[in-house]
Protein backbone atom coordinates (compact mmCIF):
# COMPACT_ATOMS: atom_id res chain seq x y z
CA UNK A 1 0.00 0.00 0.00
CA UNK A 2 1.46 3.33 -1.04
CA UNK A 3 -0.77 5.76 0.85
CA UNK A 4 -0.33 6.67 4.49
CA UNK A 5 -2.72 6.26 7.38
CA UNK A 6 -4.01 9.34 9.22
CA UNK A 7 -1.64 8.78 12.16
CA UNK A 8 1.42 8.69 9.87
CA UNK A 9 1.02 12.26 8.62
CA UNK A 10 2.55 15.38 10.21
CA UNK A 11 1.56 18.95 9.39
CA UNK A 12 4.19 20.26 6.97
CA UNK A 13 4.95 16.88 5.36
CA UNK A 14 5.74 17.52 1.69
CA UNK A 15 5.93 15.10 -1.21
CA UNK A 16 7.23 15.76 -4.70
CA UNK A 17 5.33 13.11 -6.66
CA UNK A 18 7.65 11.24 -9.01
CA UNK A 19 5.18 10.49 -11.78
CA UNK A 20 5.08 13.21 -14.42
CA UNK A 21 2.61 13.39 -17.28
CA UNK A 22 2.84 14.99 -20.71
CA UNK A 23 -0.61 16.16 -21.81
CA UNK A 24 -1.67 14.93 -25.24
CA UNK A 25 -4.28 16.13 -27.71
CA UNK A 26 -6.16 12.88 -27.09
CA UNK A 27 -6.27 13.52 -23.32
CA UNK A 28 -7.81 16.94 -23.83
CA UNK A 29 -10.24 15.94 -26.58
CA UNK A 30 -11.52 12.80 -24.83
CA UNK A 31 -11.93 14.54 -21.48
CA UNK A 32 -13.78 17.47 -23.08
CA UNK A 33 -16.08 15.18 -25.06
CA UNK A 34 -16.70 12.76 -22.16
CA UNK A 35 -17.75 15.66 -19.93
CA UNK A 36 -19.90 17.29 -22.64
CA UNK A 37 -17.76 20.44 -22.71
CA UNK A 38 -18.07 21.96 -26.21
CA UNK A 39 -15.85 24.99 -25.47
CA UNK A 40 -14.15 25.81 -28.81
CA UNK A 41 -10.93 26.79 -27.00
CA UNK A 42 -10.56 23.09 -26.11
CA UNK A 43 -11.71 21.30 -29.27
CA UNK A 44 -11.52 23.66 -32.27
CA UNK A 45 -8.01 24.43 -33.53
CA UNK A 46 -9.14 27.37 -35.67
CA UNK A 47 -11.13 29.00 -32.88
CA UNK A 48 -8.22 28.44 -30.50
CA UNK A 49 -5.77 30.02 -32.97
CA UNK A 50 -7.98 33.11 -33.11
CA UNK A 51 -8.07 33.38 -29.30
CA UNK A 52 -5.60 35.18 -27.08
CA UNK A 53 -3.89 31.84 -26.49
CA UNK A 54 -3.21 31.17 -30.18
CA UNK A 55 -3.52 27.41 -29.68
CA UNK A 56 -5.70 24.75 -28.05
CA UNK A 57 -6.10 25.40 -24.34
CA UNK A 58 -6.25 22.22 -22.25
CA UNK A 59 -9.53 21.83 -20.37
CA UNK A 60 -8.89 23.11 -16.83
CA UNK A 61 -11.05 20.41 -15.26
CA UNK A 62 -8.73 17.83 -16.85
CA UNK A 63 -5.79 19.73 -15.34
CA UNK A 64 -7.45 19.65 -11.91
CA UNK A 65 -8.29 15.94 -12.21
CA UNK A 66 -4.74 15.12 -13.28
CA UNK A 67 -3.39 17.01 -10.25
CA UNK A 68 -5.50 14.94 -7.89
CA UNK A 69 -4.73 11.71 -9.74
CA UNK A 70 -0.97 12.25 -9.63
CA UNK A 71 -1.16 12.73 -5.86
CA UNK A 72 -3.22 9.67 -4.93
CA UNK A 73 -0.50 7.02 -5.07
CA UNK A 74 1.65 8.73 -2.46
CA UNK A 75 -1.07 10.14 -0.23
CA UNK A 76 -4.32 8.19 0.06
CA UNK A 77 -4.04 4.95 -1.93
CA UNK A 78 -5.41 2.18 0.26
CA UNK A 79 -6.17 4.40 3.26
CA UNK A 80 -8.91 6.67 1.92
CA UNK A 81 -12.40 6.42 3.39
CA UNK A 82 -13.72 9.36 1.34
CA UNK A 83 -12.73 12.68 -0.17
CA UNK A 84 -14.66 15.29 1.81
CA UNK A 85 -14.09 18.26 -0.44
CA UNK A 86 -11.90 20.30 -2.71
CA UNK A 87 -11.44 23.99 -1.95
CA UNK A 88 -9.59 27.00 -3.32
CA UNK A 89 -9.05 25.48 -6.77
CA UNK A 90 -7.09 27.91 -8.93
CA UNK A 91 -5.53 27.65 -12.38
CA UNK A 92 -3.12 30.61 -12.51
CA UNK A 93 -1.42 29.62 -15.79
CA UNK A 94 -2.70 27.84 -18.90
CA UNK A 95 -1.85 24.29 -19.91
CA UNK A 96 -1.19 23.47 -23.56
CA UNK A 97 -0.90 20.21 -25.44
CA UNK A 98 2.66 18.93 -24.99
CA UNK A 99 3.16 20.43 -21.52
CA UNK A 100 4.71 18.04 -19.00
CA UNK A 101 3.15 18.37 -15.56
CA UNK A 102 4.36 17.38 -12.10
CA UNK A 103 2.55 17.43 -8.76
CA UNK A 104 3.56 18.13 -5.17
CA UNK A 105 1.52 17.81 -1.99
CA UNK A 106 1.84 19.28 1.49
CA UNK A 107 -0.13 18.51 4.64
CA UNK A 108 -1.84 21.69 5.83
CA UNK A 109 -3.96 20.36 8.68
CA UNK A 110 -4.81 17.22 10.64
CA UNK A 111 -7.79 16.58 12.86
CA UNK A 112 -9.42 13.54 14.36
CA UNK A 113 -12.85 12.65 13.07
CA UNK A 114 -15.59 13.33 15.63
CA UNK A 115 -17.94 10.76 14.16
CA UNK A 116 -15.42 8.04 13.23
CA UNK A 117 -12.87 7.13 15.89
CA UNK A 118 -11.10 4.88 13.36
CA UNK A 119 -10.34 7.80 11.01
CA UNK A 120 -9.07 11.36 10.76
CA UNK A 121 -9.16 14.25 8.32
CA UNK A 122 -6.05 15.32 6.45
CA UNK A 123 -6.09 18.58 4.50
CA UNK A 124 -3.59 18.57 1.66
CA UNK A 125 -2.45 21.42 -0.54
CA UNK A 126 -1.83 19.95 -3.98
CA UNK A 127 0.10 21.91 -6.59
CA UNK A 128 0.74 21.14 -10.27
CA UNK A 129 3.58 22.76 -12.22
CA UNK A 130 4.60 22.64 -15.85
CA UNK A 131 8.04 22.01 -17.33
CA UNK A 132 8.91 25.70 -16.85
CA UNK A 133 8.12 25.57 -13.11
CA UNK A 134 4.93 27.61 -13.50
CA UNK A 135 2.01 26.68 -11.24
CA UNK A 136 -0.89 25.60 -13.44
CA UNK A 137 -3.26 24.33 -10.73
CA UNK A 138 -3.48 24.41 -6.95
CA UNK A 139 -6.16 23.18 -4.57
CA UNK A 140 -6.88 22.06 -1.04
CA UNK A 141 -8.26 18.57 -0.56
CA UNK A 142 -9.83 17.30 2.65
CA UNK A 143 -9.63 13.52 2.88
CA UNK A 144 -10.99 11.17 5.51
CA UNK A 145 -8.28 8.56 6.09
CA UNK A 146 -8.27 5.39 8.15
CA UNK A 147 -6.13 5.26 11.26
CA UNK A 148 -3.36 2.70 11.39
CA UNK A 149 -4.78 -0.62 12.64
CA UNK A 150 -3.70 -1.70 16.11
CA UNK A 151 -0.95 -4.29 15.98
Amino acid sequence: MAGKFFDEWIVGDRIEHEIRRTVTETDNLLFSVMTHNPQPLHIDVEAAKASGFGQILVNSTFTFSLLVGLSVGDTTLGTLVANLGFDKVVTPNPVFIGDTLRAASEVKDLRASKSRPDAGIVTFIHELTNQRGEVVCRCERSALLRRKPAA
